[in-house]
């Protein structure tokens, strides 16, 4: 007897259908799995028939053959167990085959019978919805990972067994549901805020203008001087996750098997700072079984990258496409991957080997060639990408000691979120979230200059040796400057300032 089984598959951060075939036949005992299973799905055969007996079935003692459709495409992971099963049981006339025809299964069997959670339940569900698909039968771990896309009946279970009652009798328990917007927090809670930094309060500023319009930033200090305690505070003034934007993080995370157990929705920004000693593709993406790596992790996020210089130069050079795209392209012999990666970049690096050079209190020990060198890790064509550069001064005695409160990143938030709000009006009819994405059109028609702003960037392009990248990136800066404002125009004093958050890379690299 045949017996077809919908489940689904994740590539890329997307799913697709794939249709679970069983054929039991009169013939010598025996188990073919076809369809390109990899490793993981090969070994099924073993939990399957093990979670069958133990759940009280019978494992039919015949010719068992299973396809997983289609079969020109390589099916990775244990999720398969389930919808395997669940096929042989309905192959066998021990659950009804009809109850299957518009049902998509997807879990991992232990050999008890029970179900363990399984990764990628998000894409599979909004894929299942976009099919037309009514019902999806997920271990009762994924359930409200499932259930917050809508549209579907999203039935947690527990065993195999549980799965079979229900197949039997549909009505015997009501599906789970979610609304994401009741989810989403009216004000983000952070456990860090800007009011517990002590002066550098043009850092502040500039971070400011980097959150305001999704610039990338590198601060640039000595030791101590507070660049790892600024970054991470940058997502407390960042604006809050669309349910949209949370879906897609939400989507990403289910992905790679990072999403926290009973977690339906992230709901705050990610904020990812890995150290400098990991490998290219755990940066980037990829591996042998391709994964979204660390700049995918930070999507809608800021990725941290402390002591730039100690990482790999050529994971460094990778980083060009995602800040320039927003998206990482991972090419394989049999297919393409496409992992988003929109995020804010921001990075720190002391100046020198020692750390001090152009410090006031304590004397720099390189020689002028290693201070060059170390500089030099980073390349002219990766600062370009890099909006705004800050110098992060050491605190003075006083500022450490008597420094009056700082303002609170609540306060700094609500001018981001009004900035924002101007930049969604203005890209209203464009696929752009914010300033930092315009390409050289959408710069031409927003980023309108006068006479006297024109010879000022002159000016600056003719003294810095600025690159045309660099010059787009100055009138990108300048708008969100504007935009923190109030301003419809972009006047000298916002070029000013944006040009002066391009200076600082040009006298030290010089």
């Amino acid at each position: 007897m045949l017996a077809r089984v919908l489940s689904g598959a994740v590539q890329g951060i997307d799913a697709y259908s794939v249709t679970v075939e069983v054929d039991i036949s009169t013939a010598v005992p025996m188990w073919a799995l076809v369809g390109l299973p990899d490793a993981a799905v090969q070994e099924s055969r073993e939990r399957v028939r093990s979670a069958i007996r133990n759940s009280g079935f019978e494992f039919p003692q015949k010719r068992i053959t299973i396809n997983l459709a289609p079969a020109d495409t390589r099916k990775e992971g244990p999720s398969f167990d389930l919808p395997i099963a669940v096929g042989i049981l309905a192959a066998s006339d021990q659950v009804p085959p009809d109850s299957l025809s518009d049902c998509l299964l997807a879990g991992e069997l232990s050999l008890d019978g029970s179900l363990r959670p399984v990764s990628g339940v998000l894409s599979i569900a909004i894929h299942a919805k976009a099919a037309g698909i009514r019902r999806m039968i997920v271990p009762a771990a994924n359930v409200r990972e499932a259930a917050i896309v809508g549209g579907l009946e999203v039935y947690p279970v527990s065993a195999l067994m549980e799965v079979a009652e229900l197949l039997h009798n549909p009505g015997s328990r009501a599906p789970v549901t979610e609304d994401p917007h009741a989810l989403m927090p009216e004000q983000p809670h952070y456990r860090s805020d800007f009011a517990d930094v002590k002066g550098q309060a043009h850092v502040k500023r500039a971070l400011e203008v980097a959150a305001a319009g999704g610039h990338n930033v590198l601060m640039i200090g000595p030791p101590g001087s507070g660049k790892t305690m600024l970054a991470r505070r940058i997502p407390t003034i960042l604006p809050p996750l669309s349910v949209d934007e949370a879906l897609e993080t939400t989507k990403i995370y289910s992905v790679a098997g990072l999403l926290p157990p009973d977690t339906s929705l992230l709901t705050s920004r990610p904020f990812r700072a890995p150290h400098h000693t990991l490998s290219n593709a755990a940066l980037i993406g990829g591996g042998s079984i391709p994964r979204p790596g660390e700049v995918s992790l930070a999507h809608n996020g800021v990725l941290f990258l402390d002591e730039l210089p100690e990482f790999k130069r050529d994971g460094l050079e990778v980083l060009r496409q995602p800040l320039e795209d927003g998206v990482v392209t991972i090419s394989r012999v049999q297919a393409s991957l496409q992992y988003p990666a929109n995020f804010i970049l921001a990075a720190a690096m002391n100046p020198c080997v020692c750390g001090y050079f152009g410090d006031t209190h304590r004397q720099c020990t390189c020689t002028p060639t290693m201070v060059r060198k170390y500089q030099q890790k980073i390349s002219g064509p990766l600062l370009d990408r890099i909006d705004l550069h800050v110098d992060v001064p050491r605190l003075a005695e006083e500022e450490l000691v008597n420094y009056p409160p700082s303002e609170s990143s609540a306060a700094i938030r609500e001018r981001v979120c009004r900035a924002r709000e101007v930049q969604q009006r203005r890209f209203q009819n464009l696929h752009l979230h914010c300033n930092a994405q315009m390409s050289s059109r959408e710069i031409r028609e927003f980023c309108v200059i006068g006479d006297e702003v024109r010879a000022l960037l002159r000016s600056a392009i003719q003294q810095l040796s600025l690159s045309a990248r660099a010059y787009d990136r100055i009138l990108k800066v300048a708008r969100t400057i504007a935009d923190l404002g109030g301003s419809e125009k972009i006047a000298v004093p916002h070029v000013a300032e944006a040009i002066q958050y391009r200076s600082l890379d040009r006298k030290m690299w010089t």
